[in-house]
């Protein structure tokens, strides 16, 4: 297969890199690895990818319904409450797990059947496209690899990594306070320390192993066989190892995603792979490579909170300098835009963007609010926030406020206008979707931070309360307007220029494809007060009225097509 020719071809150096003593036999590994799926994968195509384009994150398990399979219930809460508003569907870990709400996972290749099946899968996606997650970078103490490699079975040697006492830590980069090292017993009673970066139910592998990169390649082609147009790269950034350095972004970690790239790009053309390395953005957009070699997108980190800051300082002007350098990445890559997920709001990605003194002022809103912070260990020892652990519709509003969820349909409905606006692909989480609150209760009875926006939803009550509850019921129906006269806009595609004007400090402009037919001005009131904008004219797409002087009320947001020259 010429396909096959080339992806040799593309490859082979960076096999060479990442084994310079077994490059062949690895590279023959991997062209016959990839020979085996093109078969499988011939009938897959690419998804959807313009301004129609959007993306609804949740869980497998996110609604309940008694008697029902949890897959089964979602594709009902979809076909009732969504509909074609958005296009695809990404189902956060659904494999058999022990810990993380998913993420430590037990079996790669099995659905938990607690959720259903891969058929329940395949139904879903006669309606979505799907993303389909990948923990790439750990896998449960549980599992079958590692339990087998503390039993030293040949097939599973060096899939784990055991540090020596001359392998240098001491410039490793932490996402969390938990020991780096963790000590498991061996069926023998000997004792063995392996690497865990986010705890000791995730061990980390080590691809250092050839054997282990040839296993993650197949689980990330049977995801593809089995419909996931997307596949989301958890924790990428962490994946390779070496002495003496910091164990996050190593040039052998973008290597891997480049080999992966490859493939995909011959047997499976049209498959997005998108990573989410929750770092300074700097680093972040490192994972483009040049726009065609490498991941088709990155998660962009540093907008929620950004867009959290404006909203809590009613000031859009760190929002606005940092977007002024965001545009389209190429005809083949773009940004993975989102506010809220099942983590927390990421604070390094403000590293360079916010001064202490405006990270503290959110922290400071999250827990007023009721949320929590989560911690870090840096290579020194000390420790920095890592994340807020928050709702974000709730963490929008000011505590002393005395109508909360009105203020946080206001506020939210103006901040996923932003979300919607900029260039890009949007994920709406399900909890900002269907306008839920932060789970407290939730998080103090698990003990688990992040518990507090991962609330498992009963599917009937769910649409009781939408019929009932002012907030539920409101925050659904402005997403999907926004999200439906989104994809009747071209200017709002991937790909389509963008330039940030800084009209006034309390507002954020956006000029989608200037000087096309498509060009398209969204602007968006992140204060309390009037916005006068008199510059701005043209068609409200929103509400269909002419506007020859903009002016927004609190929180207030327009989408403007030009008026006739």
């Amino acid at each position: 297969m010429p396909e096959l020719d080339r992806l040799r071809e593309r490859i082979a150096p960076l096999v060479a890199m990442l084994y310079p003593g077994d490059a062949t036999a690895v590279l023959d590994d991997l062209v016959r690895l990839a020979a085996r799926w093109a078969e499988p994968l011939a009938t897959t195509g690419p998804a959807r990818w313009d301004e129609g384009t959007a993306y609804l994150i949740t869980y497998g398990g996110s609604f309940h319904r008694e008697g029902e399979v949890p897959l089964q219930t979602l594709a009902g809460i979809l076909r009732a409450h969504v509909g074609d508003v958005v296009t695809d569907v990404h189902l956060l870990p659904i494999y058999p797990w022990t810990s993380d709400d998913g993420f430590g996972v037990t079996d790669h290749r099995q659905v938990d059947p607690s959720l259903g099946t891969w058929d329940d899968i395949a139904q879903l996606r006669q309606d979505y496209a799907l993303a389909l997650d990948f923990v790439a970078n750990h896998v449960s103490s549980s599992s079958t690899w590692f339990r087998r490699w503390l039993d030293r079975d040949p097939r599973y040697a060096g899939y784990f990594l055991e540090p020596g006492p001359d392998f240098d830590v001491s410039h490793v980069v932490r996402p969390r306070t938990t020991p780096l090292l963790h000590t498991y017993e061996r069926p023998d009673g000997t004792q063995v320390r392996a690497w865990t970066t986010f705890g000791d139910d995730q061990v980390d592998v080590d691809p250092r192993t050839p054997a282990v990169l040839l296993d993650l390649t197949d689980v990330l082609l049977g995801y593809v066989s089995r419909g996931a147009t997307t596949v989301r790269l958890d924790a990428i950034g962490y994946l390779w190892k070496e002495s003496g350095t910091s164990c996050i972004h190593l040039p052998q970690t973008h290597a891997v995603i480049r080999i992966w790239r490859a493939i995909v790009d011959a047997v499976a053309p049209g498959t997005r792979l998108l990573t989410e390395t929750n770092v300074p953005h700097a680093d972040n957009i490192t994972y483009f490579g040049d726009g065609s070699d490498e991941a088709h997108m990155v998660y962009q980190f540093a907008l929620p909170p950004l867009v959290l800051h404006a909203f809590v300082t009613g000031r859009a002007g760190a929002l606005t300098r940092w977007a002024s350098g965001i545009g389209p990445v190429g005809p083949a890559a773009t940004w993975f835009n989102f506010l809220a997920s099942h983590d927390g709001i990421g604070l390094r990605p403000t590293v360079g963007l916010l001064s202490d003194a405006d990270r503290d002022l959110l922290v400071e809103r999250t827990r007023a609010r009721g949320g929590r912070v989560s911690m870090a260990r840096r290579p020194d020892g000390t420790e920095g926030v890592y994340e807020l652990n928050t709702n974000f519709l709730d963490a929008l509003v000011d505590p002393a406020d005395p109508d909360p969820d009105a203020s946080a349909v206001v506020r939210g409905l103006a901040a996923h206008a932003i979300l919607l606006s900029v260039v890009g692909v949007p994920a709406v989480y399900y909890h900002s979707l269907f306008g839920s609150g932060q789970d407290e209760q939730g998080m103090q009875h698990s003990g688990i931070a992040r518990r507090i926006n991962r609330q498992v939803l009963d599917a009937d009550l769910l649409a009781a309360e939408l019929a009932e509850i002012p907030r539920r019921a409101r925050m659904l129906a402005g997403l999907r307007h926004l999200l439906s006269v989104r994809r009747t806009q071209p200017g709002f595609s991937p790909f389509a220029d963008q330039t940030v004007e800084a009209l006034d400090e309390r507002a954020f402009v956006v000029r989608r494809a200037a000087g096309t037919v498509h060009e398209i001005v969204a602007a968006i009131n992140v204060s309390d007060e009037v916005v006068e904008l008199p510059s701005l004219a043209g068609t409200d797409v929103l509400t269909g009225e002419t506007v020859t002087a903009l002016r927004l009320p609190p929180h207030g947001y327009a989408w403007l097509t030009p008026p006739p020259a």
